[in-house]
């Protein structure tokens, strides 16, 4: 296909600047079409320490792209009758939080709606794997529920009414799993998900992957934004089965060419490789928007269970959902109409996932990314405008830099003991217009960007015009 050729050209010129950008020594991808894996690679580094390359083998973990091949356990249980998508948690788990008239039930936690937000508990336990502890105890199911039933002051919602992402509702999802199924959470998943679809190195076991030759070395991001070896913060839940459960927020370890398979699972409604996973009813539920999310690049969007659903990506619905476990990361993306998906890890955080996957679905529409792409073209927008500006004969100088996606200025002044450094607010946030404001006690003064036919451009900033005269770094 003549897109093919293409798309290998677009992700082999940008991912090496995107790895640099974001400081990521080592990033896997691969790329499934039609049911086959038409491109799958690896780029930098699985190892720094001893220069071993990453490849589309490489292991990581997927943190909560978990998430998914839980609501499939769920949906499973369902349909073999053992729980109700609204039946109250309450009658699975000693849940003990929410509304009395108004239950939180499965279908609330499957959407991230149950009224409770964030309550850290990944953060619990990957900081104390990383040698940070909380003092927090959350090392049992009674620690678990102690700790959550005791939120009851941070609801801030009735179920079903608010999206509110939070990792513990999940966890109460894999307990669920375990208490209906007899089995650990870790070990229902291998055995009724992740065999059936012929995965043999994609596994929970923190052992197993810790004594696999084709693993990354997990990079923690340190205060100076450099990365520094670390270790797979999560404890192993085989050494803990009635605690499995916690893993069920983001504990899967896997390679791109594994998940490529899990992909094809998705786009095929749980049809692959003549194992049903599950009705296409269930996958149906799980593809469908159920609760909203704010409004992104391309109009409404929503999340189903364990995927985010975007229904307007160029004329298309695209499913997705990312993972972090802060020393290792994970994306996935997929295109059902047109039987396309994207897979892509990294052994660090920082990579623009989002746009690299909606570039490859652009491509292969026969679409020209930076011209259908909103987050291409405002990065493209801003590079332009980053860089060194100085008043008449150089008298004053500022420089415009980029910080995550946002533009400021910097001014050092002789004057002056410290560094100033502004936030420049877009009037548009697509950047169509080059029209700024700065915002100080609650009053706007505007910045204006002008650009001349030949490319020279002036910054009018208050009492003062700028002139560009150096590119940013």
């Amino acid at each position: 296909m003549r897109y093919q050729q293409e798309l290998r050209h677009w992700l082999e010129d940008n991912i090496p600047n995107y790895l640099v950008e974001s400081k990521i020594p080592g990033f896997s991808i691969a790329v499934v079409k039609d049911g086959a894996t038409i491109y799958a690679e690896g780029f930098g580094l699985r190892d720094p320490d001893r220069s071993l390359p990453a490849t589309p083998d490489t292991l990581y973990g997927i943190g909560s792209l978990t998430k998914s091949f839980v609501a499939i356990g769920i949906l499973q249980l369902v349909e073999a009758g053992r729980v109700n998508l609204y039946d109250p948690v309450a009658k699975h788990v000693p849940l003990k939080l929410g509304i009395q008239t108004e239950p939180i039930t499965l279908h609330h936690l499957l959407t991230h709606s149950f009224g409770i937000p964030n309550l850290a508990t990944s953060d619990v336990v990957i900081r104390r794997g990383l040698g940070l502890d909380t003092g927090i105890p959350l090392g049992s199911d009674k620690d678990f529920y102690r700790f959550v039933n005791g939120a009851q002051a941070e609801l801030v919602a009735k179920p079903g009414e608010r999206f509110l992402y939070n990792n513990a509702g999940w966890r109460m999802l894999g307990h669920i799993i375990q208490v209906k199924s007899g089995l650990p959470l870790d070990r229902y998943l291998q055995e009724r998900v992740i065999n059936p679809l012929g995965m043999p190195r994609t596994t929970f076991d923190v052992d197993q992957f810790e004594s696999d030759s084709n693993r990354i070395v997990p990079q923690r991001k340190t205060s100076n934004d450099t990365n520094q070896s670390s270790k797979f913060p999560y404890p192993n839940p085989i050494d803990n089965p009635e605690f499995s459960f916690f893993a069920s927020a983001g504990g899967i370890f896997s390679s791109v060419n594994e998940m490529a398979i899990y992909l094809n699972a998705q786009i095929e409604m749980g049809q692959y490789n003549s194992e049903q996973l599950a009705t296409q009813e269930s996958f149906e539920k799980m593809q469908t928007l159920q609760i909203l999310m704010p409004d992104g690049y391309y109009g409404q969007t929503g999340y189903g269970y364990g995927l985010q659903v975007t229904p307007h990506f160029l004329g298309h619905k695209m499913l997705a959902h990312g993972g972090s476990i802060l020393v290792s990361t994970a994306y996935m993306a997929f295109v059902p109409e047109i039987k396309a998906g994207v897979i892509m890890m990294a052994n660090s955080s920082g990579i623009p996932y989002s746009t690299i996957a909606q570039s490859v679905f652009a491509l292969m529409l026969n679409k020209v990314p930076i011209q259908v792409i909103p987050a291409l073209r405002i990065k493209d927008k801003m590079m332009r405008l980053t860089g060194t500006y100085q008043t008449y004969r150089g008298l004053e100088t500022i420089h415009v830099v980029n910080q995550r996606g946002m533009l400021y200025t910097e001014y050092r002044s002789p004057l002056a003991p410290a560094t100033s450094l502004t936030p420049l607010i877009p009037e548009d946030p697509a950047l169509d217009s080059t029209v700024f404001y700065t915002l100080s006690n609650g009053l706007k003064s505007p910045v204006e960007f002008k650009i001349g036919d030949t490319g020279s451009i002036d910054l009018i900033m208050g009492r003062h015009c700028f002139h560009k005269i150096g590119l940013g770094e």
